[in-house]
This record gives C-alpha cells, sequence and structure tokens, in this order.
C-alpha cells in the first residue's frame, strides 16, 4: 500500500532541471540526518528498494547512502511540502549517517540527541565483538550483572547528591545514564520506548 501511494505522489512532485532536494530526517528522533538529491529513477529506486538512492550531481549517477559503508538509510515515510518542490524522508538509519563517522552531517552539541547516538555506540560496540570493549563484557557478564552495576551507579549519584560537589555529582550522573541505556539494551528496549511511555503520561494528565 505505501509503495503504490508513493508512485501515485511522484506525479504531484515538481522535478526541477529533473532534481529535486531531499531532507531526510531520523523517524524515532525527528533529528535532521543530511541532505540530497534525487532525481526520478532515484526517487523510484528509493520506493522499491526501501533504502534511500540519490542521485550525485558531481558522479552523475545514482548512488544509494549506504553502499560502500552498509549505513543504509531504511525509509519509514516520504512527504512532500506544500509547494511539490522538496521532499522530507523519514528514515531509519542502520549506521552513522555522515561519512565522518557521526549521525548527522551538522554540529550538534548539548542536545538529548547525543543519548540517541550513545545508543547507538552501545550496539555497535556489542555487535562488532571487540574483545577490548567495556560495553562488550559487561554485556556478556549477563543481566544479573548489568542490573548490578546500574544499582551500583544510581546509589553513587544518591551519595554525591548529599554532597556539594557538582563535578562529581554530575559524572555520576553521566555513568548512571550510561549504564542505564545498557541495561535498556540488554533488555531488549530502547530509549524511545520509555519517552513514548512519558509521552502517554503526559497526555493523560492534560486530559484530566
Amino acid at each position: 500500500m505505501m509503495k503504490n501511494n508513493l508512485l501515485i505522489q511522484e506525479k504531484r512532485i515538481k522535478f526541477k532541471n529533473g532534481l529535486i532536494p531531499v531532507i531526510v530526517q531520523d523517524s524515532k528522533t525527528d533529528k535532521v540526518l543530511m541532505l540530497g538529491y534525487m532525481n526520478q529513477e532515484a526517487y523510484r529506486k528509493s520506493i522499491e528498494e526501501r533504502k534511500i538512492t540519490f542521485y550525485s550531481r558531481s558522479k552523475k549517477r545514482l548512488w544509494t547512502k549506504g553502499e560502500i559503508s552498509k549505513n543504509y538509510l531504511l525509509i519509514k515515510d516520504i512527504l512532500v511540502d506544500c509547494d511539490q518542490d522538496t521532499l522530507l524522508i523519514k528514515a531509519d538509519p542502520t549506521g552513522p549517517t555522515c561519512h565522518k563517522g557521526t549521525d548527522t552531517c551538522w554540529k550538534e552539541e548539548n542536545q538529548i540527541n547525543f543519548l540517541f547516538f550513545l545508543e547507538k555506540i552501545i550496539s555497535n560496540r556489542i555487535k562488532k565483538r571487540n574483545k577490548n570493549s567495556y560495553v562488550l563484557k559487561l554485556f556478556q557478564s549477563g543481566i544479573n550483572r548489568i542490573a548490578q552495576k546500574f544499582g551500583e551507579e544510581s546509589v553513587e549519584v544518591i551519595i554525591e547528591s548529599k554532597d556539594m560537589n557538582k563535578n562529581l555529582f554530575l559524572n555520576e550522573s553521566a555513568d548512571l545514564l550510561f549504564h542505564y541505556l545498557l541495561l535498556l539494551y540488554s533488555k531488549n528496549c530502547s530509549l524511545q520506548e520509555v519517552i513514548e511511555v512519558l509521552k502517554k503520561r503526559h497526555l493523560k494528565i492534560k486530559k484530566n
């Protein structure tokens, strides 16, 4: 159904000089990941394979994002703006989007989105099976040890909250957040799922 709708949508799209700019957004975090261009062939190939394919203006050919790195952008939805001359694609990235190894082509600091990036790093460390990785070693020790470590970090935060050393409190808080993300991963859960629970609670409170 989605494929048919997107093919019908193509008739409304304005490919100026054969191309249309495409903004790619993370479907889970709403973070803007990158900008590229598509022609009609790239658009149809993207729909067919459910992976974003662009038209390279420098190489004069189609290129699927991740064709070398395997860091694909899996399409969840394609939206057309009010003038029908720009696309917004919501996608699930399978790895870093930028060629520099970051999750976005724009520099972002001190934002909650970094937690999602950290979540992906934890996942990658475990999947790549680097024997020197602290994350992998703790993950392989099992859920009981992971939960115990999270408990230890929680106690450390409580202890430091009673003191006046802000730096120690923030560092212990960072340790707690990191181990919480690892605990979520070990339970096959995600930060986004926790956020969705909070959103539902918020909406319920607003209705009341």
